[in-house]
């Protein structure tokens, strides 16, 4: 397709060519550790359904009876993740990267199309400090604590350090307890895969002793389309000493891990990542599972163990052979982006489990995601359906005023979500 004729073609009548490709009906997804695999359809072009972006107006989203919810900041410069400083600051990165170039006519079609559902607005490729200094749930003060970045995703802290992942390198900041800017520039800590950037956002976790950190990086396609050659060190989670900086991998075969966290009590990596696309609504299974030192998930040549993805060549059969399954299907295309394990004192519904912040599909027809979930756990592990705890982010009319992306549990009883779509920071507690 010359890309010359491209502006003439209204988003609308992109957005019916792409639905036309599929014939999708309605489908349930399917949650949980044993999730049903439906045979794969593949067409011309991706089936679409993307967000159509309206403010909140006087509206704000859903939650169950007995908690509240409040935006705590707003006007925001596309907030990603957030951090709970141990003095009750929160720290919010605010950035948008990428730098791919599209390779097929449905690629630049497909970008179009998606382009509409996000925020217009330039990323802050900052770090801003949100504080309530005297409890009462108003974030009166708020200051830019660290710019000129290259956008900040991940975020952690442990003794006296900040650690952030910008998506080309990992930074480490001094900081103080009470301190509103960085004084200093930042460690480079080691670089990270920043070429073609397909996948651009590097999450970040610390274990509980701050020694060691573990980077989450996706892949540099979504299927290899762009050649083996460019995935190098990716679709894996790093391991890196926060000292020296030196890695290596963790584990492997994931997609997209956009979301770390440590489990407390236990020290296990758990992850969130967002699978491959264009196998049809209901293929394949984002997914939440504990990540296992050594183990390949799949990535690119199966799926959910060893379901083979043909379109991956060459096959590798002893890599499928050794693929393990995740531990818990949140369904497919949510495009899970953010999690966090909750505590008693989120009441006691939300006490143990964890929150877990869907963006939304747009390769289906039906959306999904596109809300807060909560999934339970019995004995340090998932158990049961999830259950829905912030909602309306998308609307019955099908207008999408928001879309979640990092979910943090403030130690003190609140949930904080960053929406990178109305450029909102949310607060959510139990009533008293």
């Amino acid at each position: 397709m010359n890309k010359s004729i491209l502006p003439t073609l209204s988003v609308l009548s992109v957005a019916l060519l792409l639905a036309a490709c599929g014939n999708e009906g309605d489908s349930t997804e399917a949650h949980g550790p044993d999730p049903k695999m439906p045979e794969a359809q593949r067409g011309l072009l991706p089936i679409m359904k993307i967000a159509d972006p309206t403010a909140w107006g006087n509206q704000t989203p859903s939650v169950p009876p007995g908690y509240s919810i409040s935006a705590i900041a707003t006007g925001l410069l596309i907030p990603r993740q957030t951090l709970v400083l141990p003095n009750g600051d929160i720290i919010v990165s605010e950035g948008r990267g990428g730098s791919e170039a599209q390779l097929k006519p449905k690629d630049v079609i497909a970008s179009l199309v998606k382009a509409r559902g996000t925020s217009p607005v330039k990323g802050g490729n900052r770090l801003t400090l949100l504080r309530d200094a005297d409890g009462d749930g108003v974030y009166e003060t708020r200051t830019v604590f660290a710019d000129n970045l290259n956008a900040p995703y991940g975020l952690a802290y442990a003794n006296g350090h900040l650690y952030v992942a910008d998506q080309d390198a990992l930074l480490r900041f001094d900081y103080s307890d009470g301190q509103t800017r960085a004084t200093a520039a930042p460690t480079k800590l080691t670089d990270l895969p920043s070429q073609i950037n397909h996948h651009w956002t590097k999450s970040l976790a610390i274990s509980a002793d701050g020694k060691t950190l573990y980077v989450g990086i996706g892949s540099n396609s979504n299927i290899t389309e762009r050649g083996m050659e460019v995935e190098i060190d990716r679709a894996r989670v790093w391991q890196v000493d926060a000292q020296t900086g030196a890695y290596k991998p963790y584990a492997t075969g994931i997609r997209n891990p956009t979301a770390l966290k440590v489990q407390p009590g236990t020290g296990k990596l758990w992850a969130v990542a967002n699978e491959r696309d264009e196998l049809g609504p209901d293929l394949v299974p984002d997914y939440l599972t504990s990540v296992k030192e050594g183990a390949f998930y799949g990535w690119p040549y199966s799926y959910w163990g060893q379901n083979v993805d043909t379109r991956a060549q060459p096959q590798d059969p002893a890599k499928v052979a050794s693929a393990i399954k995740p531990d818990y299907s949140l369904g497919s295309h949510v495009a899970a982006l953010g999690v966090d394990f909750s505590i008693p004192a989120m009441g006691a519904k939300f006490a143990d489990g964890v929150f877990v912040g869907e963006h939304g599909s747009w390769n289906r027809e039906h959306p999904v995601g596109y809300k807060v979930i909560f999934v339970p756990f019995s004995n340090g592990v998932p158990a049961g359906e999830p259950v829905d705890f912030a909602t309306g982010f998308r609307g019955d009319d099908g207008k999408t005023r928001g879309r979640p992306v990092g979910v943090t549990v403030d130690p003190r009883g609140a949930l904080i979500i960053a929406d990178d779509l109305s450029n909102t920071v949310w607060r959510v507690v139990p009533k008293p």
